[in-house]
């Protein structure tokens, strides 16, 4: 194992998918033992939104319809990465993609508090630009981790991709259509947190904070893949919970 290609390595589809899988299973199962449903309740709203989609066309199968989609997309990544790469995997990486996403979450909250601070106000604060918790820590917990999963799948793995291929795709140099796409997906990313009845009330300060966590969450994402992305957002969101008692 070298620093090389363990960098290498932990983009690919075969270590970050399944870097990723214990998080849906976390999220999933901590989300039914509290509402006994694996659609209603307190969950992360990109993971409403994209099960609501599969609802509205599939109806009582859309559920089901959207676990296959999402098992099998993945599993075939996976199959056809180890295709390419074959041989066995090096278990070591997964622990140092988490002590990776550690240190991201840890970096991420002093860098978000800290640009906000500067664009805002010199006195303004991480706790102020946040929003408050408005849930019991159980739930709010899950809430962390549905956000480290279903809102990196919808804002970084579905925008981000499909913007900075829509980029390449026109004829732009990679390193613009990089910068479109993570600040464009950084934009819509704040915003999504209004809408709906269960969205937040708007302020400047939050909507700045939230448009600067999705800068940093999506040139993570472009930088070093879906599983660590989604770790470090999951780790973030759920320090950020604790340190506020839920």
């Amino acid at each position: 194992m070298t620093p090389r290609s363990y960098w290498q390595a932990a983009r690919e589809a075969r270590y970050s998918l399944l870097f990723a899988l214990p998080l849906l299973l976390l999220y999933e199962g901590l989300s039914f033992a509290l509402t006994q449903s694996a659609y209603s309740g307190v969950r992360n709203g990109a993971d409403v939104l994209l099960k609501t989609l599969f609802v509205a066309f599939g109806g009582r199968h859309g559920l089901a319809l959207f676990s296959l989609l999402l098992l099998g997309i993945g599993g075939a990544l996976v199959w056809r990465d180890a295709r390419r790469h074959p041989g066995r995997l090096d278990r070591r990486y997964f622990g140092l993609m988490l002590a990776e996403s550690m240190v991201y979450a840890v970096l991420l909250g002093g860098a978000v508090s800290t640009l906000t601070s500067l664009l805002l106000s010199p006195m303004l604060s991480a706790t102020q630009a946040a929003v408050p918790a408005r849930f019991g820590l159980g739930s709010q917990l899950v809430l962390s981790l549905g956000a480290g999963l279903y809102e990196e799948l919808l804002f970084r793995v579905l925008l981000v991709s499909g913007l900075l291929a829509a980029g390449l795709r026109l004829g732009w140099k990679r390193p613009v259509a990089v910068a479109v796409a993570v600040g464009v997906a950084a934009l819509i990313f704040s915003a999504f947190h209004y809408i709906g009845p269960m969205g937040d009330a708007f302020t400047v300060p939050s909507f700045t904070f939230r448009a600067i966590a999705g800068l940093l969450l999506s040139g993570l994402y472009v930088a070093r893949g879906f599983g660590i992305a989604a770790w470090s957002h999951a780790l973030y969101d759920v320090g950020l919970t604790l340190m506020s008692g839920g």
